[in-house]
């Protein structure tokens, strides 16, 4: 495995040293009041660790070595296209959320949760609860765009995520080429960034990441890995719920998640990007040393620790 994440890694990295200077030319981010960095960056980076990924995992399983990972990354591809096509031309809302919840079906049909479970409910219960799981779907890929905003936050922090699941529910070599498309393309993209990875990649991962938690044998291991990225996840699930509330447009670029008002404090990119990738890391280890209770107990301690900087210490 890790000759896998060694090699994919390479290729992330020396492909995106080949797209940059078109990424330049073609999705240049230009700062504005809202953004984080003061110079023109371009975006549209997570192409090269989607390529990476989609390519690798095809080949595992080609070979019969990539779980059921080729799979997901196969369901979240349409999504990655759509994100790609919106960092050029800005698509409205409804026709990205049209694809995020046919790849939140899709995920669904192939989670062995939902497999097992369908025959045993009525038919009631199940639709409604199969449109809970597409809105929780949805919500992960869009708040993982979401929290999309310093450089090497979500890059970092999903590194370790999709590391601990590999671990966790014993998958392939697929997931791993993931793990390390994301280590090449996070030599560009920390801090100071070379590149964003912009929709392209952001959702994608949130796909990506939503198909590997409803992978899991049962829904408590399901539980336990979600709550792996709760540094990311809680961030945005407290942000969005206030914004409704205040009466703002939820959808709408704005500079009021935690992450960014610690940087308006005076804290670097890399300070909340580590912080954050910290967090993911305990979450991880306990995931991976404990169980789903010890997770669940660390991660009310990161939300803890989270309400404190948002009262004491952030803008």
């Amino acid at each position: 495995m890790l000759i896998v994440v060694v090699f994919a890694a390479f290729c992330s990295w020396l492909l995106l040293r080949m797209l940059i200077p078109v990424l330049r030319r073609r999705l240049l981010d230009h700062p504005n009041a809202r953004s984080a960095h003061q110079c023109p960056t371009p975006r549209g980076g997570g192409l090269a660790f989607v390529i990476v990924a989609a390519a690798g995992s095809g080949c595992a399983a080609w070979f019969g070595a990539g779980g059921w990972a080729p799979l997901l990354i196969a369901c979240a591809l349409p999504l990655a296209a759509v994100g790609l096509l919106d960092d050029q031309l800005n698509l409205s809302s409804l026709w990205r959320y049209g694809v995020q919840l046919l790849t939140a079906a899709a995920l669904l049909m192939i989670s062995p949760l939902f497999k097992g479970w369908i025959p045993s409910v009525p038919l009631l219960l199940f639709v409604l609860v199969v449109v809970l799981w597409l809105v929780t779907v949805t919500a992960v890929i869009n708040f993982t765009n979401f929290m999309d905003g310093l450089d090497g936050l979500v890059a970092s922090c999903m590194t370790v995520a999709f590391c601990t699941a590999s671990l966790y529910l014993r998958e392939a070599s697929g997931l791993w080429i993931l793990v390390g498309s994301l280590l090449g393309f996070l030599l560009w993209n920390w801090s100071p960034a070379k590149v964003f990875m912009g929709d392209v990649g952001s959702t994608f991962l949130g796909a990506i990441w939503a198909g590997v938690v409803l992978q899991s044998p049962t829904w408590l291991d399901a539980f336990g890995l979600l709550l792996v990225t709760t540094p990311l996840l809680a961030d945005a699930l407290i942000c969005v719920p206030r914004r409704q509330f205040a009466g703002q447009k939820v959808f709408q670029a704005h500079r009021l998640h935690l992450f960014q008002r610690l940087h308006q404090a005076g804290w670097s990119h890399a300070q909340v990007a580590l912080l954050y990738l910290a967090g993911t890391i305990v979450l991880g280890v306990s995931l991976l040393a404990g169980s789903w209770a010890a997770v669940f107990a660390v991660a009310f301690l990161v939300f803890m620790i989270g309400i404190w900087l948002d009262q004491r210490v952030a803008v």
